[in-house]
C-alpha cells in the first residue's frame, strides 16, 4: 500500500509509492546535452550583448563589460519585472493590481560555456555564493521589495533559454504565497513549541539517517520525508540562521563543497539531467516574524512531470521512496 505524508511545515500532503518504487533506470528524462551556441552573450568576448554588468569578479585591472571577469551580474535583457516606476497598489472592483515593479537579474556563474556549477572549482562556485549574497545585502536597501528569490533554471526542460549556465534573481514588491506558507507553518511552530521546525527536522535527519545524502562541517543535504519530486533534495545549514545572505563567511567554503557534491552525484546517476534550484530565504523591509525560520536550498531533477492529479488536488505523487533516493545517491558516491 502507497503511504500519504504530511509536511510538517507548509501542511500539504504527497503520496509516496512504497509498493513498486521506480528506480533510476525506470525515469524517462532527456538528458541535457551542450549543442552549442553560436556568438552566446553569457561568454568571454560578447560582454556588449548583455546589458551593463552591475557587479563582477574580475581580474585586478580589466574594466567592466570586457572579458578577464570570474562571475557577472547583469540585468536580464527581458526582465519579468522593471526596478523603475512606483508600485502604485490599486484596485478594480474586487481586483487588486500594481505595477510591475521589482529586479531582474542575471548572474552568469563563469565564463566556461560547457560547465555547470558542479563543474567548477570550489573557490569558483565561493564566488558564486559571494556575489548572490551581495546582491541582496545591496537590492534589500530599496525599500520597495519585500522578498528577494534566488533561483537556477539547467537544462531547456527546466526552463532554461540559453545553454551557458546562470542563476537568476527576482526582487519583488510582496513576499510569495508560497513563502508565506512556510512562513507560517515555522512561526506556528515555533509559538507552540518555541523551537525552529528546520532545527528540528535537522536533528531528526541526523538520528534516523535514511534520507541523508551528504554532510559536512556547517551543511546537511538530504532528501526531504515528504518531498514532492523524486530525488529532490534540500541543503540546508546545521546552525539556525533565517537569512541566506547573512551567511557567515566561514560557512561558503562548506557551502560550495555540498552543492558541488549534490548535483554531482545526482548526475552521476542520472546522466546530465535538467533541474530547479531554489533558495528560501526570509522576506525583507518588512514586520514578518521570522525566529522559527531556517535559509534552505531545494534541488529538484526534472524528472516527472505535475500533471492533472497534482494541478487538481496539490497533493504530489512520488514514484520513489525519499529513503530509496538517498540511498542510491550514496551509494553512487561509494561506487
Amino acid at each position: 500500500m502507497s503511504e500519504l505524508r504530511r509536511d510538517p511545515i507548509a501542511g500539504r500532503w504527497i503520496i509516496v509509492d512504497t509498493d513498486h518504487p521506480n528506480k533510476p533506470e525506470d525515469y524517462e528524462h532527456e538528458p541535457t546535452i551542450w549543442k552549442g551556441q553560436a556568438n552566446c552573450p553569457f561568454c568571454y568576448g560578447n560582454e556588449s550583448q548583455t546589458p551593463p554588468e552591475i557587479i563582477a569578479i574580475r581580474e585586478p585591472g580589466t574594466a567592466a563589460n570586457t572579458p578577464g571577469w570570474h562571475v557577472r551580474v547583469v540585468s536580464n535583457k527581458f526582465p519579468a519585472l522593471q526596478v523603475e516606476g512606483d508600485i502604485d497598489r490599486r484596485g478594480l472592483g474586487i481586483y487588486d493590481l500594481s505595477n510591475g515593479v521589482g529586479a531582474h537579474e542575471v548572474i552568469i556563474d563563469s565564463p566556461y560555456h560547457t560547465k555547470d556549477i558542479s563543474d567548477l572549482e570550489n573557490h569558483e562556485i565561493a564566488n558564486v555564493i559571494t556575489t548572490l549574497c551581495n546582491r541582496i545585502l545591496d537590492l534589500r536597501r530599496d525599500k520597495r521589495f519585500k522578498y528577494i528569490l534566488i533561483f537556477k533554471n539547467f537544462g531547456p526542460a527546466a526552463g532554461a533559454s540559453l545553454e551557458h549556465p546562470h542563476t537568476q534573481l527576482v526582487a519583488l514588491p510582496m513576499v510569495p504565497k508560497n513563502v508565506k506558507e512556510e512562513l507560517n507553518g515555522a512561526r506556528n511552530y515555533f509559538d507552540f513549541r518555541e523551537r525552529c521546525i528546520f532545527c528540528d527536522i535537522i536533528r531528526q535527519e541526523l538520528q534516523e539517517k535514511e534520507r541523508i545524502v551528504f554532510e559536512n562541517k556547517h551543511f546537511l543535504a538530504f532528501c526531504p520525508f515528504v518531498s514532492r519530486f523524486p530525488f529532490e533534495i534540500w541543503i540546508i545549514p546545521k546552525k539556525h540562521n533565517g537569512y541566506f545572505s547573512q551567511m557567515p563567511s566561514e560557512e561558503v567554503p562548506d557551502l560550495a563543497l555540498i552543492i558541488k557534491e549534490v548535483i554531482s552525484r545526482v548526475k552521476k546517476v542520472f546522466g546530465n539531467p535538467a533541474y530547479n534550484f531554489m533558495i528560501h530565504t526570509s522576506p525583507i523591509n518588512g514586520d514578518q516574524n521570522v525566529e522559527g525560520y531556517h535559509w534552505h536550498i531545494e534541488f529538484m531533477p526534472k524528472l516527472t512531470r505535475v500533471a492533472g492529479f497534482e494541478w487538481g488536488t496539490g497533493f504530489y505523487l512520488v514514484p520513489t521512496p525519499p529513503e530509496m533516493a538517498a540511498k542510491y545517491l550514496k551509494e553512487e558516491k561509494q561506487g
